[in-house]
C-alpha cells in the first residue's frame, strides 16, 4: 500500500488538511515536498493538525478513532452526496437504455480507515506490522463509505473493488469489508487484489509470474480497463484516497477521498 515518500507527503499535505481541503479533492501536486530548498514544515505542528482534521481520539479499546464530528467526516459527508446524485443518475438512465453501470472502490482508507495503524507507528511503513495490522481484519469504516456501497447496489449499479492489497490478504479484507457493513459483491470476480505471483493476463503489458514491474496507475487502470472492455460495464464512479487511485482513465468521474497521512506513487 505505503511507500517511502510517507514524511515528505505529510509536509506536503497536512496544512491543506487542517484547512479541510481535502475533501474538495484539492491537488497537493503542485506543493511543496522534501525536494523544496525552503524550510521544511514543522512535523510536532504537522500532526497535530492532521489530528485536529481527524478529531482524533483513542477509544476505551486503546484504538485511535476519527471523530464523526470532524472536518474529515464533513468533507466525506459532502462527497457522499455528491457520489449518491450520480449514482442515481446512471441508475435512471440504464432502466431507459439497459447498460451496465458500475462503481469502483479503492480499499485502504477509502472503505477501511488505517488512522489507528499511522498513529501507532508514528507515520511510518513496515511491511510485516502493516500485514499483521491488515490480518486483524478489525479497521474501522471509512465514514459513509458501507452505505454508499449499500446505495449503490440498492439502485442497480454494480460494486467492484480494486485495491493495493496482495493476494494473500483477501480472506481478512473480505473478513473487515463484512464488518464495517460494505457486504456487496466480496468473491474474487469482483474484488480485484494485486497476484504477483500469477498475475491476471490483462496486465501482462507489466506483469508476468514472479515479474511484476506495474506501477499504481498501470495495475488500478489496468483494472478498470478489464472491468469495462472484458466484463462490459460502465464504470461510472472511482473512488480512492490516492490520486494514483483515479489516474489512467476508464472512469465517467472520480472521487478523491481525504487522506493525509501518506502518499502512493
Amino acid at each position: 500500500m505505503h511507500k517511502p515518500l510517507r514524511i515528505a507527503a505529510i509536509a506536503a499535505a497536512c496544512a491543506v488538511a487542517g484547512a479541510g481541503l481535502y475533501g474538495a479533492g484539492a491537488a497537493t501536486a503542485g506543493q511543496s515536498t522534501a525536494n523544496s530548498t525552503h524550510e521544511p514544515y514543522n512535523i510536532g505542528l504537522l500532526v497535530k493538525d492532521i489530528d485536529t482534521y481527524y478529531g482524533t481520539t483513542l477509544d476505551a479499546d486503546g484504538v485511535y478513532q476519527a471523530s464523526p464530528d470532524s472536518q474529515y467526516a464533513k468533507d466525506l459527508a459532502k462527497l457522499d452526496a455528491a457520489a449518491k446524485k450520480q449514482i442515481d443518475k446512471a441508475a435512471r438512465k440504464a432502466q431507459k437504455t439497459g447498460s451496465k453501470p458500475a462503481v469502483v472502490f479503492d480499499i485502504d482508507d477509502t472503505l477501511l480507515l488505517s488512522l489507528d495503524y499511522e498513529k501507532k507507528t508514528n507515520y511510518t511503513y513496515n511491511s510485516t506490522t502493516w500485514a499483521e495490522y491488515v490480518n486483524k481484519a478489525d479497521r474501522p469504516g471509512v465514514f459513509g463509505s458501507a452505505e454508499l456501497v449499500q446505495y449503490a447496489e440498492a439502485r442497480g449499479v454494480e460494486v467492484f473493488y480494486n485495491s493495493g492489497l496482495a493476494e494473500a490478504q483477501r480472506t481478512a479484507a473480505v473478513e473487515n469489508l463484512k464488518k464495517i457493513g460494505a457486504d456487496v459483491n466480496l468473491d474474487a470476480g469482483h474484488v480485484f487484489l494485486k497476484d504477483k505471483a500469477n498475475p491476471p493476463s490483462y496486465l501482462s503489458a507489466c506483469a508476468a509470474p514472479g515479474a511484476w514491474t506495474c506501477t499504481t496507475v498501470q495495475y488500478k487502470s489496468g483494472t478498470r480497463k478489464h472491468i469495462e472492455q472484458d466484463l462490459g460495464y460502465d464504470i461510472i464512479a472511482n473512488f480512492g484516497d490516492q490520486y494514483t487511485d483515479l489516474q489512467g482513465g476508464y472512469a465517467d468521474k472520480t472521487y478523491k477521498l481525504p487522506n493525509p497521512t501518506y502518499y502512493v506513487s
